[in-house]
């Protein structure tokens, strides 16, 4: 029954790419049924994979379509419902967002129509690679949701950026399913067949299944957004229209680590330490230079994606903790790192499509891009400024929100390094969790100065001042999204005994104990080593700040509270020059962790329309400077060098084809 429901799913997706040939020029007729379809295809897909995930079965299914020799199987077993449900989820949220975001876009210079075929061949293409039990089926979704996902950030091809934006992330996923298939052709090479269930049976060496496992890692890593294979991803996802960053960001990632928890647990089976350690330390370094990065960023939604590329790195933090326990016989405790990097994904989905939404309808109302022109928004938007504040929170890790429980188990897990025998691992493991504290402060100050420039203080700008609540739908997709953070954040016991049953049909074990004390505790290895109640302190921060109110309230003073403007230390009335700027507060850490990034400052002279001359600050990526440039530099260079062949001459090119067979002759004789 779940397996039907999810192709349901797919059907209500595909349909809803197709919605809209009917209407012809119509897009307003068709955008209602087209998002109707699509939030009927989230639905089924979320219903599929919380039935398959509660139930703990596995349903298969042979499809009549494919090869010849090779039909389509499909599967859908806990993990993969866990993820069907992720995206069903967000999918959905997404559909009640879309109609009135996308109304911008139906008096603009691309069709509407070609916006929602895209995403609805987008959202059929995740399901399609979450049920996938072949390689052959999985490659096939694996570039439709690739492809799609190409046009709908190359939308608005008219600017210079996106087309740029495009082609680089086109690229890297085409370089990325290269790796990938590689991947599935090592196995395949040693197994019976290209279903997943033969590639699993497959006797590999040591040395084959490594290069198995390498080649996965990079081809998944380059979509998830692994550190240095990450570039794409703060290029694509701010030209995006922002409901589809919410899904890239959001869900599309996770698809990727699906498809590497997929590859490496499932197909390969067993795990050697140095995969784990591998898994550990890119995942860190991605962690702290995905926060590193973010906060130098002063575009908003350019700054969301840099913080995805961190939270991809939690996940894997909490994957190659699972992997090294696994690998020296601790399965327990593998299961925990496996059930925090499932709980993350969970979490970012929900608090990073929420700060993607929100972002959406901040740049809808002020038409800006550049936080330092924001600023006040507060005041004409206090809905989204209260649902952004929640994925704020949630982001940070910050309790009783979702983003703390994650965070908390992954650190649980590694606070448990002291049984490993290894001294070298004992010791690299409390490094990582140095590494992922320092990230959460770090992530911690990157939104108190994203929330505090573009919705606190003053106006920067009058588009800025001018800004005013969304529509409905919208305010309705943001408050459920920060609804769920908060729920998922309270009641974390029920979220990890259904996240458990994953660990179970991988490891073979799971955490008995982490809920075997009710509802209120999670005890993750057991009551006396760690435990959290999350509505306990809920209720404590309800009480403080109950407490606080009744004493701070005017009512209850025994004084007349005297009202008067703000010091303004003597230069006149307050404006918006007199308070902190976007780059401003992320100067100390710049100063700090200058190595990080390549910088380039300058003061530039005073001319007539700035007399107090001007500062003007470029950050970049040294993962763009001193790897992907030089090599485009390379291949341009290679390139110029072949077209001097082509020199137009009929002769030179029939010299070409006479001695090219001649050595394919020799070659063959």
């Amino acid at each position: 029954m779940p397996l039907q429901i999810a192709q349901l799913a797919v059907l209500f997706a595909l349909l809803s790419a197709l919605a809209p040939l009917p209407f012809g020029r119509r897009p307003g007729a068709s955008k209602t049924l087209t998002f109707l379809l699509l939030g009927l295809s989230g639905a089924a897909a979320a219903a599929a994979g919380g039935l398959a995930l509660c139930s703990g079965q596995v349903a298969q299914k042979v499809l009549p379509i494919g090869l010849p020799w090779l039909h389509s199987h499909q599967v859908l077993d806990p993990l993969a419902g866990f993820f069907l449900f992720l995206v069903g989820l967000v999918t959905a949220l997404v559909a009640c967002y879309g109609p009135a975001y996308v109304r911008e876009h139906e008096e603009g210079p691309q069709p509407l129509p070609v916006l929602t075929f895209f995403t609805g061949l987008f959202v059929a293409g995740m399901y399609l690679v979450i049920l996938a039990a072949d390689a052959f089926s999985f490659m096939v979704a694996w570039e439709l949701m690739s492809v799609a996902s190409y046009f709908l950030v190359a939308y608005q091809h008219q600017h210079a950026e996106n087309r740029s934006a495009a082609f680089i992330y086109l690229l890297m996923a085409q370089v990325g399913g290269l790796f990938i298939l590689l991947g599935y052709g090592v196995l395949a090479g040693f197994g019976d067949g290209f279903s997943f269930a033969t590639m699993a049976a497959a006797p590999l060496s040591s040395g084959w299944a490594s290069i198995a496992f390498a080649l996965a890692f990079v081809g998944f890593g380059m979509k998830a957004g692994l550190v240095p294979l990450h570039v794409w991803l703060p290029q694509a996802h701010p030209v995006a229209p922002s409901h589809i960053s919410a899904m890239m960001s959001g869900v599309m990632l996770k698809v990727a680590v699906y498809g590497f928890i997929r590859f490496t647990y499932d197909l390969l089976g067993t795990f050697d330490w140095q995969w784990g350690v591998l898994v550990l330390v890119v995942g860190s370094g991605s962690a702290l230079l995905g926060v590193l990065y973010a906060l130098m960023q002063n575009d908003l939604k350019r700054l969301l994606a840099y913080s995805s590329v961190e939270n991809i790195g939690i996940a894997y933090m909490g994957i190659g903790l699972s992997m090294i326990f696994a690998s020296h016989g601790r399965p327990g405790l593998a299961a925990l790192g496996l059930v925090a990097a499932l709980y993350h994904c969970l979490n970012h989905a929900l608090f990073k499509s929420l700060l993607f939404l929100g972002a959406g309808a901040v740049l809808q109302q002020s038409h800006e891009h550049n936080m330092e022109k924001m600023g006040g928004l507060i005041r004409g938007m206090p809905v989204t400024a209260t649902c952004f504040l929640i994925g704020c929170i949630s982001i940070s890790a910050l309790p009783p929100f979702n983003g703390f429980v994650s965070e908390w188990l992954t650190f649980q897990a590694a606070l448990q390094a002291t049984v490993l025998e290894s001294g070298i691992i004992g010791s690299l493991i409390p490094v990582a969790a140095a590494v992922l504290a320092l990230t959460g402060a770090l992530a911690v100050a990157c939104f108190v100065k994203v929330f505090g420039v573009v919705f606190l203080g003053q106006a920067r700008s009058e588009k800025a001042l001018s800004a005013r609540e969304a529509a409905p739908g919208i305010l309705f997709g943001q408050g459920a999204l920060a609804l769920l953070c908060l729920l998922f954040g309270i009641f974390p016991t029920w979220t990890v005994r259904l996240i458990d049953t994953i660990p179970q049909g991988l490891l073979g074990v799971g955490l008995p104990e982490a809920t075997a004390n009710g509802w209120l505790w999670l005890t993750p290895i057991a009551p006396e080593t760690a435990s959290y109640g999350a509505p306990m302190v809920l209720l404590g921060i309800c009480l403080a700040w109950l407490l606080a109110y009744l004493w701070l309230h005017p009512r209850r003073r025994r004084t007349a509270v005297r009202i008067a403007p703000t010091w303004d230390c003597g230069f006149g009335p307050l404006n918006s020059r007199m308070q902190y700027t976007a780059t401003a507060f992320a100067m100390p850490i710049r100063r700090i962790f200058r190595p990080a990034w390549p910088i380039k400052e300058e003061v530039l002279p005073a001319t007539v329309e700035h007399p107090g001359g001007r500062y003007r600050l470029r950050v970049g990526d040294w993962a763009w400077e001193k790897i992907y440039l030089p090599i485009g530099r390379l291949l341009l260079a290679s390139a110029r060098r072949a077209a001097l062949i082509q020199g137009g001459n009929i002769r030179a090119y029939l010299a070409y084809s006479f001695f090219t067979l001649i050595f394919l002759l020799w070659v063959i004789v």
